[in-house]
């Protein structure tokens, strides 16, 4: 009987576990398993000349306070041959942290009104307040090249 009730609790413990896993990520739509379930249901586009990927915006106050600026079109400048950037005109809200790592397709907020979208994988010690990511980056590089560049976001 005592063996009988074990099994059940741990039964349960199991099924809540996997049922918390199986919420807090999602293997859908092109995103990796880190991708938090939050994040898929919140898409954009990105249009450099004639083309466009697809980007998934984080589940935060500065990714909200962005989108809300869609359609938004701008030149971006090149900096270290591996980012673009521009000023916006509007702070947006930022809670930065040192990611260690940028990858390929990241976008994100420097400071509080500086856009910025990687195209190549590198370390880092700076700050930065995550706005999404790009979900397929083949081709972005190319696409961006080394020069200043018109990018719009929209919906």
């Amino acid at each position: 009987m005592v063996a009988d009730k074990a099994v059940s609790g741990l039964r349960k413990a199991l099924v809540a576990l996997a049922a918390a896993a199986s919420a807090t990520t999602s293997t859908t739509g092109g995103a990796d398993a880190r991708t938090p379930s939050s994040e898929v249901a919140s898409r954009m586009r990105i249009a450099v000349g004639s083309r466009v990927f697809t980007a998934t915006l984080s589940d935060t106050a500065t990714a909200k306070a962005f989108k809300a600026m869609l359609p938004l079109a701008v030149k971006m400048n090149d900096l270290n041959a591996n980012e673009k950037y521009v000023d916006l005109a509007d702070a947006l809200p930022r809670q930065a942290s040192s990611p260690g790592t940028i990858h390929t397709g990241d976008l994100m907020l420097y400071g509080t009104n500086t856009l910025v979208l990687f195209y190549k994988t590198f370390s880092t010690s700076y700050s930065y307040t995550r706005i999404g990511k790009v979900d397929d980056v083949t081709g972005l590089a190319a696409a961006l090249g080394s020069w200043d560049v018109t990018i719009t976001f929209e919906l």
